[in-house]
């Protein structure tokens, strides 16, 4: 499964079940919890949307990449941001202490849970529409992927059914030997 220090990391869209997700996942495991964009809204003193609205999405990208590039957990699944994967840096960071688990769902069902995407601080750029944010980062979500768990058809219970079951089938890309 996963070594002693190692980490969950989770990436994908808004509503893919990061946070929540997350929360199940370390009850189960026995491992702490961190929501990046609550560490960036501690850490700025602001909403994400507070962010996005005065100094623009690459505001956001920046602090969100500070927050995970002085991120030193142990035994920890981490929820990510959804733009966390725009910083190849921030990434590597993250991957060399864990291993980083997709939440995959797609562009129908981010719809169905998000609902109104103007109040949840979403990182874009202001003529990009929402599927082409969804198709740009879905390649990048899978480019870091170690795991991909695809959520739709699934409840909560069952995805981190799958993303346990999913783990001791792969070999841990941060673990010495592998």
């Amino acid at each position: 499964m996963l070594e002693k220090s190692q980490n969950l990391i989770f990436v994908g869209m808004p509503g893919s079940g990061k946070s929540t997700v997350g929360v199940l996942v370390a009850k189960r495991l026995g491992l702490g919890f961190i929501d990046t964009d609550l560490l960036i809204q501690q850490e700025t003193g602001r909403t994400l949307q507070h962010i996005v609205d005065q100094d623009g999405y690459v505001a956001l990208r920046k602090a969100e990449e500070q927050v995970l590039l002085n991120l030193n957990a142990q035994q920890h699944v981490i929820s990510t941001g959804g733009s966390a994967v725009y910083s190849d840096a921030a990434m590597r960071h993250l991957k060399t202490g864990g291993t980083v688990v997709f939440l995959d769902i797609s562009l129908d069902t981010v719809f169905a849970r998000i609902g109104d995407f103007s109040l949840r601080g979403i990182s874009k750029k202001p003529d990009q529409s929402l599927l082409e944010l969804y198709e740009e980062r879905s390649a990048l979500y899978s480019r870091y992927a170690d795991l991909t768990i695809r959520g739709d058809v699934l409840n909560h219970e069952q995805v981190c059914d799958a993303l346990i079951d999913g783990l001791s089938s792969i070999k841990n890309p941060a673990a010495p030997n592998s």
